[in-house]
C-alpha cells in the first residue's frame, strides 16, 4: 500500500474547497434566477458555448470512464474506445440536426419534446423509463464506482466511499442548480483531463514509451476494429449497433441534452456540440490506454491488481509523486461528482416538470423549485440498493453499463428520429413501438439475470452480444412505428408546427422560443469546417488503431 500523504490530503482538501467556493460563487450570483424553472434547470438559458461543451463532456466522463474504460482496456484492448470516438460524430447529429427542433420547441425536457410530437402517453413512457434507467445505470454505476475510487486510492471502505460522493454531490447540486452544475463541470473538465494525461504519460514512462506499449501486448489489443464474432465488440456492431446506443444517449436522453437547453440560442448550443465532439476524442487516449499499458505493466512484473476495474486507480496509487497523486486524485472524485450533479439535476427536471407539473398544474414556481429539490433522496436510495445486483449482468463496469442502454435505447431512438424525419408517424405508432421495445428489452433483461439456467432459443436471446440485439431491437420497433402509424389516422400540419423537417417552417406551437433562433451565416460556416476537420479526425484515429 501507497497511502495518501499529508501534502494529497492538503490538495484534496483545497481542491474541493475550490470546487465548492465556484459553485457557491455561481449559485448566489443568479440567486434571483434560482426562483424560476427556467433559472434552476436550465441555468437560466443563456449559457455560452464553451461552458455547454465542457459540461457536455464533464457529464459524461463519470464511473464508466474511470473506472470502466480502463478496466476493459485492460481486459479487451482498444476496442471499447469505439464508443468514445463515435461519440464525436454522434455530437454532430446532435447539434446539426436535433438541437434546431429542440430550442424552436422551447421545451424545459425530452418528455415535454415527445408529448409536443406524439402524445401525452409518449410523454409519459418516456419520464418514467428515463427515471428508472437513472438509477439502475448512472446514478448507481456512477455510485459503485466512487466507492472503488475512494476505496483503492484513500484507503476506505466501499460503502463510506459512496456516500461520501453522494452527500458531498448533493449539496451543490441541491443548493445551486443547473448553472452550479454547468460551470463546476467545466472546471472539472481541464482538471480531470491533466489529470488523466498525467496517469497515461507516468503509464508509458514506466513501462518504456509508446513503443514498449506496442511490443508487450498482442497486436489485436490495439485494434478497433474486432471480427464478428468477438464476445463484446464485434465490428458489426460497432458499425450499425452502437450509433443506436449514441443516438439515444447523446441526442435525446436528458442528462446529456439539457445542457444545449441551456445555451443562449442555437449558434451556442451547435458550437458546444462540435467543441464536445474533440473532447471526446480524448478518453481513448487518457482512459483506454492506461488500461492497455496497465496490462503491459501486469505483465511485465510491474503493477499487481486485485481485478480489472482497479486498473486506473492502481496507476493513480503507484506510479504518480505525492502532492500530484493528490491532484489527480480529487479531480477523479470530483468527475465522479459532476457526472452524478448531472443525473441529480436532470432527474429532478424530469420528476418536476413531467410527472409533478402534469398532476399539479397550477403549482407554483417556487414549489416547482422545492420539489425539484426534494426528489433526489429517493433516486440516491434506490442506486445504492441496485448495486449488489449489477455483478449479474456484466463483470466490466463499461459493458454493463452499455447493455443495459441497449436494453432502452433502440426504441426512444426509433421515436426520435423517426419523428423529426417523417410527420406521418404519429402518437399511436409511437406508444405501440415503446411498448414494444420496452417488453421485448425487459425480457432480455430477466433472461440474462437467469441465463445459467436457460437453454435453446431463450438463452440465445439472453446471450445475444448487446449491441447486435440493439439493432435487431431497434428494427423491431420502427417496423412497429411505421406499420401502427400508416394503420391510424396522422397528425394535422396545425400541430406539428417547428417539429419536423416537413413542417419546420409552420408556426410553432404553445409559446414563442425564449431562444435565440437566428444564426449568423459566418458563424453557421466556421462550425461547418469544424465539423468536417473533427470527421477527419475521427478517420484518422480509426485509420491508427486497426
Amino acid at each position: 500500500m501507497t497511502p495518501l500523504a499529508t501534502v494529497d490530503w492538503v490538495v484534496i482538501a483545497l481542491y474541493f474547497a475550490v470546487i465548492l467556493g465556484v459553485a457557491w460563487w455561481v449559485a448566489w450570483r443568479k440567486k434571483a434566477t434560482h426562483a424560476s424553472p427556467a433559472g434552476y434547470f436550465l441555468a437560466g438559458r443563456d449559457v455560452g458555448w464553451l461552458v455547454v461543451g465542457a459540461a457536455l463532456f464533464a457529464a459524461n466522463i463519470g464511473s464508466e470512464h474511470l473506472v470502466g474504460l480502463a478496466g476493459t482496456g485492460y481486459d479487451s484492448g482498444v476496442a471499447v474506445g469505439q464508443f468514445e470516438v463515435l461519440a464525436s460524430l454522434i455530437l454532430l447529429v446532435l447539434g446539426w440536426l436535433f438541437v434546431p427542433f429542440y430550442l424552436r420547441s422551447g421545451v424545459y425536457t425530452m418528455p415535454e419534446f415527445l408529448e409536443r410530437r406524439y402524445s401525452a402517453p409518449a410523454r409519459w413512457y418516456l419520464a418514467v423509463v428515463t427515471i428508472i434507467g437513472y438509477v439502475l445505470t448512472k446514478i448507481s454505476v456512477t455510485l459503485y464506482a466512487g466507492g472503488v475510487v475512494f476505496e483503492v486510492l484513500v484507503g476506505g471502505g466501499f460503502w463510506t466511499g459512496a456516500l461520501v460522493i453522494v452527500v458531498a454531490t448533493g449539496v451543490y447540486t441541491v443548493l445551486g442548480g443547473l448553472r452550479a452544475v454547468l460551470y463546476t463541470e467545466a472546471l472539472q473538465t481541464f482538471m480531470l483531463i491533466g489529470g488523466a494525461v498525467l496517469v497515461t504519460v507516468a503509464g508509458l514512462a514506466a513501462l518504456g514509451g509508446w513503443g514498449a506499449m506496442r511490443g508487450a501486448v498482442a497486436p489485436a489489443f490495439l485494434d478497433m476494429w474486432q471480427p464478428a464474432s468477438h464476445p463484446a465488440f464485434p465490428w458489426t456492431g460497432i458499425l450499425f449497433g452502437a450509433p443506436i446506443l449514441g443516438v439515444w444517449y447523446w441526442c435525446t436522453d436528458q442528462f446529456i441534452v439539457q445542457r444545449t437547453l441551456s445555451a443562449r440560442g442555437i449558434d451556442d448550443a451547435r458550437r458546444g456540440t462540435i467543441f464536445a465532439g474533440y473532447l471526446k476524442l480524448l478518453p481513448l487516449f487518457i482512459f483506454v490506454i492506461p488500461g492497455v499499458v496497465a496490462a503491459a505493466l501486469v505483465a511485465n512484473g510491474k503493477l499487481t491488481l486485485a481485478r480489472p476495474d482497479h486498473a486506473l486507480p492502481e496507476m493513480i496509487r503507484t506510479l504518480l509523486p505525492v502532492g500530484v497523486r493528490g491532484l489527480v486524485v480529487a479531480g477523479f472524485l470530483a468527475a465522479l461528482m459532476s457526472s452524478l450533479s448531472a443525473v441529480f439535476n436532470s432527474c429532478s427536471t424530469l420528476i418536476t416538470w413531467d410527472v409533478y407539473r402534469k398532476i399539479h398544474p397550477t403549482a407554483s414556481e417556487r414549489r416547482l423549485v422545492t420539489v425539484g429539490k426534494l426528489t433526489t433522496v429517493a433516486l440516491v436510495g434506490l442506486g445504492l440498493a441496485w448495486i449488489p445486483f449489477m455483478k449479474y449482468i456484466s463483470s466490466q463496469l463499461y459493458v454493463y453499463l452499455q447493455s443495459v442502454q441497449a436494453y432502452i435505447s433502440p426504441p426512444i431512438a426509433a421515436v426520435f428520429l423517426f419523428g423529426v424525419f417523417w410527420k406521418r408517424v404519429n402518437g399511436t405508432g409511437a406508444i405501440a413501438s415503446l411498448l414494444t421495445g420496452f417488453v421485448l428489452g425487459l425480457a432480455r433483461l430477466v433472461l440474462e439475470l437467469n441465463k445459467g439456467a436457460l437453454a435453446g432459443l431463450p438463452r440465445w436471446y439472453a446471450e445475444v452480444n448487446f449491441l447486435h440485439f440493439a439493432v435487431l431491437l431497434f428494427a423491431v420497433c420502427a417496423a412497429v412505428l411505421v406499420v401502427v402509424s400508416l394503420a391510424t389516422r396522422p397528425h394535422d400540419d396545425s400541430r406539428l408546427g417547428g417539429l419536423t423537417f416537413a413542417t419546420a417552417d409552420l408556426p410553432a406551437g404553445g409559446a414563442a422560443s425564449p431562444y435565440a433562433l437566428a444564426s449568423s451565416a459566418a458563424r453557421r460556416r466556421r462550425d461547418v469546417w469544424w465539423s468536417v476537420v473533427l470527421i477527419v479526425c475521427v478517420g484518422l484515429v480509426w485509420l491508427y488503431f486497426s
